[in-house]
């Protein structure tokens, strides 16, 4: 009977003991560490945690443009992509997220975002052997010419005059041109959206691509159809007086 005791109460007190040793569920440990946002230096959760809502888990894209796409890591440099996540593009959706401009991040974790990107999407390779158009436009575009171009390369796809068809959206829809800069259209231009199935600069007219000269053109003409009250059905004239 000592023995079936002493070993009921051993039980017991390792019960005890055991129970002691963890925490009810959802509370946290006295050892567990809660960082504070800007000590996370884990670069694939400051990409979940800032980036995957607008450019999808693991760069697949969504809102924005698919990140994990060989082609914009050929055309676009470090600094390029350092400035846009730092600073963020002003009057379109991409916000900046460096502490120095507004955002939550530090200077470390920008970085850490930017180098993180490139090493798992890129492939210096990917253009061996073709002409890429310069990232940044060089010179001013024509917008009369850039309509040639468009009917060209684009309305295939995006209708007669950008209004979207069954294989493309509408690209000079007001309210999608008041998210996007003129850099914005020049990148989707050159890197195509993949994730969508939209060619890059090369793919829109078999054995043809285009120039640097018709990709700024393009830009132009698109560009004009921006208006001051996106929108709204009618002018910001119009807009002021119905507040009268």
């Amino acid at each position: 009977m000592n023995s079936l005791r002493y070993s009921y109460l051993a039980a017991v007190m390792s019960m005890i003991v055991l129970s002691g040793c963890s925490s009810p569920p959802g509370q946290r440990r006295e050892t567990s560490e809660i960082l504070a946002p800007n000590e996370v230096t884990d670069s694939r959760t400051l990409y979940a945690e800032n980036c995957a809502g607008c450019h999808g888990s693991e760069g697949r894209g969504g809102a924005a443009i698919a990140l994990a796409d060989p082609v914009y890591f050929a055309i676009a440099n470090d600094a390029s992509i350092r400035k846009v996540v730092a600073n963020g593009v002003k009057g379109t959706s991409m916000p900046a997220f460096a502490q120095s401009a507004g955002g939550m991040l530090t200077n470390k974790q920008i970085d850490l975002i930017t180098t993180e990107m490139r090493s798992r999407w890129s492939r210096p390779e990917i253009l061996n052997g073709a002409n890429p158009p310069a990232y940044a436009a060089n010179s001013a575009g024509n917008a009369r010419q850039g309509e040639v171009v468009y009917g060209t390369y684009c309305a295939s796809c995006h209708g007669s005059q950008g209004q979207g068809a069954r294989k493309g959206s509408a690209i000079t829809n007001d309210s999608f041109l008041a998210l996007v800069s003129d850099q914005g259209l020049r990148t989707i231009i050159i890197t195509g959206r993949p994730e969508l199935g939209a060619p890059d600069w090369r793919g829109n007219v078999p054995g043809k691509p285009m120039s640097d000269q018709e990709i700024t053109d393009v830009v132009a003409w698109i560009a004009t159809h921006r208006v001051q009250t996106p929108g709204q059905p009618y002018s910001a004239s119009n807009y002021a007086q119905q507040q009268e």
